[in-house]
């Protein structure tokens, strides 16, 4: 083990078990683990049992919600489900018994959020290292994604210098522990209006992007593919041509949010989730934001998570305006 790793440990006093130096064998291939695989559409949704609520007395209402209920989405993992490992084996046996690859959001790093509308988390690194392994261990040898701790790095800048180099270990634990049972694994990167390539390369190489298949971007934000990709590809260049993928759920309108992030409105759906981007280093486009679940109490949301159908409702009108604006 090198010094500076245990000078780190050291600091923050961390025990430093499974955290040396990798041999390259260890290292992740940029092979696409959502290659011939079918994504998740769940049947009990919000947006599907809404869309029943709606049949009769808002028809028209219940057919734009369905145009979400119908897509596959992303499920979030946190410190609101009891028992992780109970859950993630359900919920694994129940997606690929439906012949699908199963795609979770682990979403419980200490300091979640900075204390703001999503705060809350895992209460320390002990707790979370056991909150991650058991999610590990429910999820076993089968076929799995995880996009891996949405604004971690990015929004990494409120907190000190120890509790950043914390995370950044337990960033790295988690992903040797989820990729030790074969889990595709994601680490969240912002997205393009964030932070610069360099700075979000530096802080995704401490995280350990050289153990994990790739990056995550624009996780339930709203800028623009196409300055996604371009964003992506210059990411990839400085942590060894990593893949990634991009949360197409709600940026339809390309960015009229500007720095506007929880609940903007008149915003639209964006790309349907599909593995054929087009683009080979985006693995995937995904709906890892559930369009309708409010970011927070802000433009009239409710809490962080709740869902909301007014702006799920909004979000499919608006998608619907812009495709009539297309020229034929």
């Amino acid at each position: 083990m090198n010094l500076s790793v245990l000078k780190c440990c050291r600091v923050i006093a961390l025990s430093c078990v499974g955290f040396a130096i990798a041999a390259p064998a260890q290292l992740i291939s940029a092979q696409n683990p959502f290659q011939g695989k079918r994504l998740y559409v769940d049947p009990n949704s919000p947006a599907a049992q809404q869309a029943k609520v709606w049949q009769r007395s808002r028809p028209e209402d219940a057919a734009r919600m369905r145009i979400i209920a119908d897509q596959p989405l992303a499920i979030w993992m946190g410190d609101w489900i009891r028992d992780i490992r109970r859950d993630t084996e359900g919920l694994v046996s129940r997606i690929t018994g439906a012949g699908a690859l199963p795609v979770f959001v682990a979403y419980n790093i200490p300091h979640r959020d900075c204390g703001q509308h999503s705060a809350g988390g895992a209460r320390g690194g002990d707790t979370y290292r056991r909150w991650f392994g058991d999610f590990a261990k429910g999820l076993g040898s089968r076929a799995s994604v995880i996009i891996l701790e949405p604004d971690a790095l990015a929004g990494a800048d409120c907190l000190p210098m120890l509790m950043k180099d914390e995370r950044y270990v337990l960033l790295q634990q988690a992903v040797r522990s989820f990729r030790q049972g074969g889990a595709a694994v994601y680490i969240d990167a912002g997205h393009a209006n964030w932070q610069p390539p360099a700075e979000v390369a530096k802080r995704l190489e401490k995280a350990g992007i050289q153990f994990a298949n790739g990056f995550a971007l624009n996780v339930s934000n709203f800028q623009p593919t196409e300055l996604n990709i371009t964003y992506g590809r210059s990411v990839s260049q400085l942590v060894g041509g990593k893949h990634f993928l991009i949360d197409t759920s709600r940026n339809g309108r390309g960015g009229a949010a500007g720095n506007e992030w929880c609940n903007p409105r008149q915003q639209a759906l964006g790309l349907p989730p599909t593995t054929n981007t087009g683009t080979p280093l985006v693995d995937a486009f995904l709906w890892i934001k559930s369009p309708g679940q409010s970011d927070g109490t802000c433009n009239g949301g409710p809490r962080a998570g709740q869902w909301w159908p007014d702006y799920a409702l909004e979000l499919s009108k608006m998608a619907d305006v812009l495709k009539s604006m297309v020229p034929r």
